[in-house]
């Protein structure tokens, strides 16, 4: 074995002692162990990607990715190596059924950073619809609370200008009745003869006493007004004020979370790209279970029987040094005893 072989060996988990002893099992264990390597730096650049837009440093994302990186190495490692080819292949494979299945997960964690690479063209354009959309919700709802809040002191001006229309209506009848008993114009409520007679005089008084009460209650109601005013100057600029605070975070509305969001959308909106995306998914899962099922589906060979005669040889060697251990207990306790 030359020695990248022997690196590959080594990122398999096997031993490279045993496989000196069986060279036609080398090319299967150095293929096991460059799909684990190979899986380790996807599982590194998936998890730098998606921490570079979590942290936005790229110092955080490359250490953290290399960590991660490492573990998913380190755990596909231990996945191959804990499978024994022993009994017949059901057993095997129930036996290695929870490793597939964490496999499996291990391949659709990985997979979705890589994927929100991908696809960051169209995920870029989604998050300005997504980002569009939730400033209108956001006005929406806004515009809905205070317009909420400032319902009683609307409703408070109206009932306010409604009675000074009233009062100005009535003033403006009463100068009209005047107009028409001066004038001669003949109604219900006018004589019908011109000048400025009684009937003249008394509507004459009735319209100074209308403008003298409109006058009164637009006085009386006027710093209420300018109060209430004041309430619903106030209220606009704490709106303005919310929606000023909520613009900077509805704008950077672009991190790990609303990306994941964009691909669904896009992939509910889009078959193609919804297809595409479980492919890549697919093909990350079968690289991640790919040393599990090729342990499982491979028949035993001469690497599993001698490491099946190592493993039983190391056992009866522990268990004759533990016989061994517990005799020369044995015989020192009796030996304290006969000396007592």
């Amino acid at each position: 074995m030359n020695i990248i072989q022997k690196f590959l060996v080594i990122c398999s988990g096997s031993s490279t002692e045993i496989l000196k002893k069986t060279p036609t099992d080398v090319n299967k264990h150095v293929g096991i162990g460059g799909v684990i390597l190979f899986t380790g730096i996807l599982a590194a650049l998936s998890s730098g990607y998606a921490l570079y837009t979590i942290f936005d440093n790229m110092y955080a994302a490359i250490g953290f990715g290399f960590l991660w990186g490492l573990m998913i190495f380190n755990l596909d490692r231990y996945i191959v190596t804990s499978m024994k080819k022993q009994g017949n292949w059901f057993r095997q494979f129930f036996i290695a059924l929870p490793r597939i299945l964490v496999a499996v997960l291990l391949g659709i964690v990985i997979s979705k950073p890589l994927e929100l690479k991908i696809f960051e063209k169209e995920i870029n354009k989604q998050l300005n619809v997504i980002v569009n959309r939730n400033k209108a919700e956001l006005q929406k709802s806004i515009d809905a609370r205070y317009t909420d809040l400032a319902k009683p002191v609307d409703e408070e001006r109206k009932k306010i200008f409604a009675q000074i229309d009233l009062l100005r209506n009535e003033y403006n009848l009463a100068s009209s009745e005047l107009e028409k008993e001066v004038v001669g114009t003949q109604t219900e409520t006018t004589t019908g003869r011109e000048g400025y007679g009684p009937n003249a005089k008394r509507k004459a008084e009735l319209k100074e006493q209308k403008f003298a009460e409109m006058q009164q209650y637009a006085n009386q109601m006027k710093p209420r007004l300018e109060e209430l005013n004041k309430e619903i100057d106030g209220l606009i600029k704490q709106k303005e004020k919310e929606l000023a605070d909520a613009k900077p975070t509805e704008e950077n509305y672009n991190g790990f979370a609303a990306r994941m969001q964009a691909l669904n959308e896009l992939g509910a909106n889009n078959p193609i790209l919804g297809t595409a995306a479980i492919f890549i998914a697919l093909v990350f899962i079968s690289l991640e279970t790919a040393p599990v099922l090729v342990k499982l589906i491979a028949p035993k060979g001469p690497y599993d029987f001698l490491l099946e005669k190592h493993e039983h040889s190391f056992k009866i060697f522990a268990k004759e040094s533990i016989e061994i251990m517990d005799i020369k207990s044995e015989r020192r306790i009796q030996k304290e005893i006969s000396q007592i």
